[in-house]
């Protein structure tokens, strides 16, 4: 019963996470893409570049067509490797979002395209955000990105920024160079506030100094499913002897961790290091199973 309450919270969590997500960006496109001509990146960028390069040459290629053709392949790979809920809420996601976008239409915030450019980069990276946060994405590129990771177990959001600069570029030598420059802007800032909010992928190492060895490592077995390793150790101050735990988490993890050493042993020192590269066998929980 317990579990199953759980599992329909953690729905409701990625609802309206995705619901906000998508109110916000339907916002950001109208108020600042579309009002200040920015150009679009990811595959929407790609769909309508295929539209705009087919009709240089007499040819005509939907850009919604191409937008489906472009997500469904990434969709049916993230349903089979990620999970189907992720790819559910994902696609809910999008779905939402050209809903929004057909029967809301909201007025600029700036007359100038710089600010445009600054704050709705700013607010496009926040509204993705919201969607890792509830466990989804906004889908296209997200698609790529959080598979890519989810194998990996690293963050490629600065490839993600390097394609959509790639379509850009494209954009401006063929469309002109003004706006696209601008869309690039956008496209860094977006990327920068997705990689400062959202840290699924980034690993730590607590180092916890301890009287209570065993308790901790009991507990911390039971409840994780990372190793742990114990070295013991002389207090320099006190001469007592005490150990010196190490384990690798996820950053999602930390403050659960903590807690549950704290609870163990009030006083143990816990320090905290950020873990750049780790080689060896790591578990990391499925989307469906925690809170980003």
């Amino acid at each position: 019963m317990l579990k199953t309450k759980n599992k329909h919270l953690r729905y409701v969590i990625t609802f309206f996470a995705v619901l906000c997500s998508s109110l916000l960006q339907t916002f950001v496109i109208e108020s600042f893409v579309h009002s200040a001509g920015l150009l679009s990146g990811g595959f929407t960028g790609v769909a309508i570049l295929i539209d705009r390069a087919a009709s240089l040459y007499g040819g005509a290629i939907s850009t919604s067509l191409a937008l489906v053709a472009l997500n469904l392949p990434v969709a049916v790979l993230c349903y089979r490797s990620i999970s189907p809920r992720f790819t559910l809420f994902s696609l809910l996601q999008v779905g939402m979002t050209s809903l929004f976008l057909k029967y809301f239409s909201l007025p600029p915030i700036f007359d100038d395209i710089l600010l445009s450019a600054v704050f709705g980069g700013f607010l496009m990276g926040i509204s993705i955000v919201l969607a890792l946060k509830g466990n989804a994405s906004t889908g296209g590129t997200d698609f790529i990105a959080l598979y890519v990771s989810n194998k990996t177990g690293k963050s490629i959001w600065s490839y993600v920024f390097v394609f959509n600069a790639c379509i850009l570029c494209i954009f401006g030598y063929l469309f002109g160079w003004l706006y696209a420059g601008y869309s690039i802007l956008f496209q860094f800032i977006s990327t920068k506030t997705v990689e400062t909010f959202h840290h699924r992928y980034e690993r730590l190492t607590l180092q916890i100094t301890t009287q209570k060895a065993e308790e901790i490592m009991a507990a911390y077995v039971s409840g994780c499913r990372h190793g742990m390793s114990c070295v013991k150790a002389v207090g320099g101050y006190s001469h007592k002897d005490m150990s010196v735990l190490h384990t690798v988490i996820s950053s999602y993890e930390e403050s659960d961790i903590v807690h549950l050493i704290l609870q163990v042993d009030p006083h143990a020192i816990i320090n905290v290091l950020r873990t750049d590269n780790f080689y060896g066998g790591f578990y990391r929980a499925p989307l469906d199973c925690i809170s980003s």
